[in-house]
């Protein structure tokens, strides 16, 4: 499947790269957070960023349903950072599927090596628990559906027929979601 590339967010992530702040992205179903991380990781990787040294873990992925424990979870990733003398990059998509996850994060934000990301639901992050439970230690980015311009730039690659900005407007109302819009190709 195609990936719509999204600069601008992607530039957050990497600007905060290696600071110790945990960065925390938010937005609406559909809204590409577990794309940018997929991206993120991709650009990581560029960076001669092994495999190992990127843990990611999606709480909806019933694979990992067993760390929604908050014990399990801390002790899975000890296990997996084990070598202090190296940087991993820690995602965490879905976080508010763990009860108590703000007791994982303040003692893995404890270890210089790791970098943190996480991603979770609208509703959970703006409901204001994020600034009680993280206290004031992250960073966070909200996600938005397309843009027009970013929907422009995307179509025009996959399908030359739509001549006018009008057609591309009326086209970009149907969803502006970055999901959807690939499926309506």
């Amino acid at each position: 499947m195609t990936i719509i590339l999204r600069k601008e967010y992607l530039n957050f992530l990497q600007r905060w790269k290696d600071k110790s702040v945990i960065k925390v992205v938010s937005g609406v179903r559909r809204s590409g957070k577990s794309t940018l991380f997929a991206m993120y990781k991709d650009q990581l990787k560029k960076t001669n960023i092994l495999d190992e040294q990127i843990i990611s873990i999606n709480f909806e992925d019933l694979c990992f349903y067993e760390l929604r424990d908050f014990k399990k979870l801390h002790k899975y990733i000890k296990e997996k950072t084990f070598n202090k003398a190296k940087k991993y990059y820690i995602f965490f998509d879905e976080i508010q599927h763990v009860p108590l996850f703000e007791e994982v994060i303040d003692s893995l934000q404890l270890r210089e090596n790791l970098d943190i990301y996480l991603t979770g639901s609208n509703a959970f992050f703006m409901s204001g628990e994020l600034t009680t439970l993280l206290s004031d230690r992250y960073v966070e980015l909200k996600i938005l559906p397309l843009s027009f311009k970013e929907f422009i730039i995307y179509r025009e690659k996959i399908d030359k027929k739509l001549e006018t900005n009008i057609a591309y407007y009326n086209e970009y109302l149907k969803s502006s979601f970055p999901y959807t819009v690939l499926l309506n190709r």
